[in-house]
């Protein structure tokens, strides 16, 4: 009997390659299950799926699991929907409400707080974006994902948490990387690698089939995609990767 792998992934504009390439591969024969960031941690650790991309965040604490494929979702600039947002100053903020979406961004904004920003700002657990529209002046707003596309310009500071990472450790950053369990067999790793080539080979293509075309005939995703994504898991990255795991920080937002 043929056993169908369970993939799942993050349902974000930045990973529609990824996924037009899993669902328009040869070789792969897979059940794809999307969710937002924190979701596919948690559709992967409960035992629903036996590939994910995963948010790096979290790869540490996993058991019987490796990092597969030469590709992450990642950035050597600015990411653009990775920010914290404020009307005033990073330093000159006391709470940081943190996207319920994320894991990992949550723990890169207690590192540039505690490395780069300086700031002991208290944490807040954000899943009611409605707080985003009324906010007190000095509240900041970790927000990830195509929302940000909806804020962005409504604040007066925004900070690109890859910008920031890069201009304290002079590193590029990857946000997510694709895992297996130890079980899942070295053919499907590789229809997996080959799906994801041939995904970020025809961009354009996956903006076409996607729900992300936009009022511009889908040049905003394409520049996106192209200009702040980068999806090859280098060196560089796995070095950012390490250096980000061994900080060790723990930021644990409360419920308000």
């Amino acid at each position: 009997m043929v056993i169908i792998p369970t993939i799942t992934a993050v349902s974000y504009l930045n990973t529609i390659p990824f996924v037009y390439g899993i669902k328009h591969a040869d070789n792969l024969r897979a059940n794809l299950l999307l969710a937002p960031p924190a979701d596919c941690a948690r559709n992967y650790i409960e035992g629903r799926a036996d590939i994910a991309l995963l948010p790096s965040a979290v790869v540490p604490q996993l058991t019987q699991t490796d990092i597969i494929t030469d590709y992450c979702i990642g950035a050597v600039g600015a990411v653009r929907t990775v920010t914290i947002m404020s009307d005033v100053p990073i330093e000159k903020v006391k709470r940081i409400w943190l996207d319920s979406h994320s894991r990992t961004s949550v723990q890169l904004c207690g590192y540039l707080a505690e490395h780069k920003w300086h700031i002991a700002p208290e944490w807040l657990h954000l899943d009611d974006y409605t707080r985003v529209e009324c906010h007190a002046p000095e509240e900041a707003f970790l927000l990830i994902g195509d929302k940000v596309f909806n804020y962005e310009n409504r604040f007066r500071y925004v900070y690109d948490l890859a910008v920031e990472w890069r201009s304290v450790t002079s590193l590029p950053f990857a946000f997510a990387v694709w895992v297996a369990r130890k079980g899942v067999s070295y053919e499907v790793r590789d229809a997996l690698q080959h799906a994801l080539t041939f995904g970020v080979e025809h961009i354009w293509e996956a903006i076409t089939e996607s729900d992300h075309m936009g009022n511009d005939g889908g040049i905003t995703a394409y520049e996106y995609l192209t200009r702040n994504i980068d999806f090859i898991l280098d060196e560089e990255k796995h070095r950012a990767l390490k250096k980000f795991w061994d900080a060790g920080l723990r930021v644990v937002p409360r419920s308000y």
